[in-house]
């Protein structure tokens, strides 16, 4: 839930009109982000706010009788064709790219998708790209077998880089400076895992490449490469919340830290800004 904070961003990008030849998304980034193409405003808080305490949506007993913790058939279905309609013409219609990326569990390797139409597909491999190891069942999609897309690529820069874009935005939930450690406990993961072997390479080597991302992203950052924005201090929200209240302060978080980049978002994306 320290995506809420990419909502608060994504939505005042929105409200002023700042635009994207392309983004991609991993995990929450794919769930939230994709709502920045169909030009959504205001949607993402609004439906965790209403359903953050509703058992359909997330709970222990959609965990036990489903086999995924966030509930499948409400988040994936009931909710974005009924109770808050994700708009896929508005999706379909905007020219930006959006991509997003999931681990391929068998390989222990991210792959990403273009999005193009949100259509069944496409919401399969936004499913795929949040669904945490253990509290999800694997996606299957398109001939692959997929889990979070933030065990193997926690930050998309360098896929971006690698179409093409120079003039890249990242938008992060940590504060500057934050390192991961290796997670404690990450061995027992070797039995219900033993099947996935280079998974579990890639879970156990996490942090490690997500450290060294954070140290290329500082030093493009430095250089005017990318522009970075980050929450100014840790969001303390958990990783599951259930109080509408959190969810709002962390998304006006979101909001105040964007509003206060503005016009150097702007300058970074101008042609003036491009060639310097």
């Amino acid at each position: 839930m320290r995506g809420i904070f990419t909502c608060g961003v994504l939505d005042v990008f929105m409200e002023h009109g700042i635009v994207f030849d392309g983004g991609a998304g991993i995990s929450a980034g794919a769930v939230f982000g994709c709502n920045f193409k169909s030009r959504q405003i205001g949607r993402t808080i609004r439906y965790n706010k209403k359903y953050c305490r509703d058992p359909r949506y997330c709970s222990v007993r959609s965990l036990l009788k489903t086999g995924d913790l966030y509930g499948v058939a409400f988040c994936y279905h009931e909710l974005i064709d009924v109770l808050d309609p994700f708009d896929r013409d508005a999706f379909s219609r905007n020219p930006m790219a959006f991509y997003v990326g999931a681990t391929d569990i068998e390989r222990g390797e991210i792959v990403y998708h273009r999005c193009r139409d949100g259509g069944d597909t496409d919401i399969e491999w936004i499913r795929a790209s949040a669904s945490m190891p253990l509290v999800s069942r694997v996606v299957e999609v398109d001939g692959h077998r997929l889990w979070d897309g933030g065990i193997a690529d926690p930050v998309p820069y360098r896929f971006m880089e690698g179409l093409g874009y120079d003039r890249n935005v990242l938008v992060l939930t940590q504060p500057e400076g934050y390192r991961k450690k290796r997670p404690p406990g990450v061995g027992l993961l070797r039995l219900p895992l033993h099947r996935y072997p280079r998974l579990m390479d890639a879970i156990a080597t996490r942090h490690a490449r997500y450290n060294q991302q954070m140290e290329e992203i500082d030093q493009s950052a430095r250089s005017g490469e990318c522009l970075v924005i980050r929450p100014p201090a840790a969001l303390g929200i958990r990783r599951t919340e259930r109080d509408p209240a959190e969810l709002e302060r962390v998304y006006q978080c979101g909001r105040r830290t964007a509003e206060a980049q503005l016009s150097q978002v702007r300058d970074f994306l101008s042609p003036e800004g491009a060639a310097r």
